[in-house]
């Protein structure tokens, strides 16, 4: 499971963005979002790539009853409308940022190839990170097909372990400090939220675990 996550875990900013090359450096630059500013709606037009240079962005669509479903939430380094480098013409999810200080990349899909051609090395990353991003939507379905409420929730809680944990040497707790609140969870995981509030509680009462807002403590793990 961890080469899944490998290559997510790195910082694409530093690797896809054209500052790093000299033809593409003049027309580089970061445009800055506020918190709930859109950066694209669904139907629109899927001409560039985005890289987060700083901040949050949540990737997500409206079901028929209009709710809003949560696909993920990306943070700094990680790279988004990624399809239309594959030939997706229009966006089939919104992206939004989440907080106040969010500053992205926009490269366009022509800048994008032509890099892809003239360098055999970043167009191997490129496909590299769309092929293991789609593993892991691939992995969160089979989760929503074939598993119950509770398994969803600990597998998601280990995706976020590779990506926001750390060990706590004192006490041998794994501590993750993610940029979800409870309905963005609950949504991931394909659930309610009363019904997220009870497992989680259930958990906690085991001790298996313990949480607040802003971090979720998986206890013992060492």
């Amino acid at each position: 499971m961890s080469t899944i996550w490998f290559f997510e875990s790195t910082n694409l900013f530093k690797i896809f963005c054209p500052h790093k090359y000299k033809n593409f450096r003049e027309n580089h630059k970061i445009d800055a979002y506020r918190k709930n500013d859109y950066i694209y709606f669904e139907e629109d037009s899927a001409s560039k790539v985005y890289l987060i240079e700083d901040g949050k962005v949540k990737i997500g669509y409206y079901s028929e009853d209009g709710e809003e479903v949560i696909k993920c939430i990306l943070t700094r380094g990680e790279v988004f409308g990624e399809k239309a480098i594959l030939g997706e013409n229009r966006r089939t999810e919104f992206a939004q940022s989440v907080d106040n200080t969010t500053a992205i990349c926009a490269i366009s899909v022509n800048t994008m190839h032509e890099l892809m051609r003239n360098n055999k090395t970043f167009s191997l990353k490129v496909y590299k990170f769309i092929g293991m991003r789609f593993k892991r939507l691939e992995r969160r379905l089979e989760l929503l097909l074939f598993k119950d409420t509770k398994t969803r929730l600990l597998e998601f809680f280990n995706e976020l372990k590779e990506d926001y944990g750390h060990c706590c040497p004192d006490t041998g707790d794994m501590v993750i400090e993610h940029p979800y609140t409870q309905k963005d969870i609950a949504s991931l995981i394909g659930t309610s939220r009363p019904t997220l509030n009870i497992i989680m509680n259930e958990l906690k009462e085991s001790q298996v675990i313990d949480f607040n807002r802003k971090e979720i403590r998986l206890k013992n793990v060492a």
